[in-house]
């Protein structure tokens, strides 16, 4: 019989993963996963919107300045979101021309449009499910360690004949912490869960209005333009 060093927390996480045995640390093992893809998601979300949110700026300070649309495109980064709305948009155009039937331009690029930018935010959402997954199960994972703990208890107790304090205490506190890391792990995920859908609303409303000016800008042959302020000039130093 191994025994305590003098300081050692008897009830402490360490002593309830031991006592809980493998059930208990196949449940830690399985918050502790939770918590780190729900942590990963919220963070490479975060910055995938940034991403998008920062390009944006540019649109409006580059794009729309440019003399035509082609020169606007190639001022965009490669790859970007608002790259890919123009480079659709381009084609959509490109494509109208070849159609055999007669389909009205504005219906094509408009349908064109609609599904890149419905692309962009479908990419935007991936991984968001993982975490609503997180934030609704894990609270439930965390209990099933509590009735585990709370059952071996009652075992302790059946097994010693009364309910002293010395046979319920640790399997008791192995509950408890169980419940603990649960809501530790769930809260985080709801909570970045809400606010990444709130970032990805703008993200989308700024898209489709992005949308609407090129839409507007190519049937009317650039006289439709969004009105773009000019950046402030910088005070002239003496």
């Amino acid at each position: 019989m191994v025994t305590p060093h003098a300081g050692d927390n008897p009830y402490g996480l360490g002593a309830a993963l031991e006592q809980g045995g493998l059930i208990a640390q196949s449940i830690f093992a399985i918050l502790v996963i939770m918590s780190a893809a729900s942590w990963y998601i919220m963070f490479t979300k975060l910055f995938e919107q940034q991403k998008i949110l920062n390009q944006a700026k540019k649109a409006r300070t580059v794009f729309w300045t440019a003399p035509s649309l082609r020169d606007g495109q190639a001022k965009l980064e490669a790859n970007s979101a608002y790259r890919q709305i123009v480079d659709d948009g381009l084609l959509a155009q490109e494509q109208h021309t070849k159609l055999t039937d007669p389909v009205d331009q504005h219906e094509w690029l408009l349908g064109s449009l609609a599904r890149s930018q419905a692309a962009i935010n479908s990419k935007l959402g991936n991984g968001l499910a993982v975490l609503a997954t997180v934030g609704s199960t894990s609270p439930f994972v965390g209990l099933l360690g509590t009735v585990i703990g709370i059952y071996r208890a009652l075992v302790k107790i059946g097994a010693a004949g009364q309910a002293s304090i010395d046979a319920v205490a640790g399997p008791v506190g192995e509950a408890l912490i169980m419940t603990a890391i649960g809501l530790v792990v769930a809260v985080p995920a709801v909570l970045g869960y809400n606010w990444l859908i709130r970032r990805n609303k703008v993200v989308a409303e700024q898209l489709s209005a992005f949308s609407t000016d090129l839409h507007g800008y190519m049937v009317s042959a650039g006289a439709v333009k969004p009105v773009v302020k000019a950046a402030p000039a910088a005070p002239v130093k003496k």
